[in-house]
């Protein structure tokens, strides 16, 4: 079995600004997001995409999962902008639904980061949800 590579990721709750919107984008990236997908995508020439997902995990119920797919599941739905493919598992459509994901660089640290408008609530450290 080949070693999975996850990325890491981070919560970020934004406020509701409207009742209702027309149709949504399921998810939308930042101009650095799609270098940094870019980057990583020119190491793993085998995968088709970045796959989004969200799995039970932390004080909060929900964190974000990131790895690389190898190919298209059945029932993900598929993002491309700017050149770049991101897959967003079944599980993690509604709850990722008119999110923006971006990739935050500084000093200390490297990240993609999720600006959710679905989450009701976070964890201290920003590592987990609800929705």
């Amino acid at each position: 079995m080949a070693a999975r590579t996850v990325i890491g990721a981070t919560v970020k709750a934004v406020s509701r600004q409207g009742k209702f919107a027309a149709r949504k984008a399921a998810l939308t990236l930042t101009p650095s997001a799609v270098q940094k997908i870019k980057s990583l995508m020119s190491t793993n020439s085998d995968a088709v995409g970045l796959r989004v997902g969200v799995r039970q995990r932390g004080c909060n119920g929900l964190s974000y999962t990131l790895e690389f797919a190898k190919e298209k599941g059945k029932f993900d739905e598929i993002v491309t902008q700017d050149g770049v493919k991101v897959l967003i598992d079944s599980k993690a459509q509604l709850s990722l639904l008119g999110t923006e994901m971006d990739f935050v660089e500084n000093k200390l640290s490297s990240e993609f980061v999720f600006h959710n408008p679905n989450i009701k609530g976070t964890c201290g450290c920003g590592e987990s949800f609800n929705v």
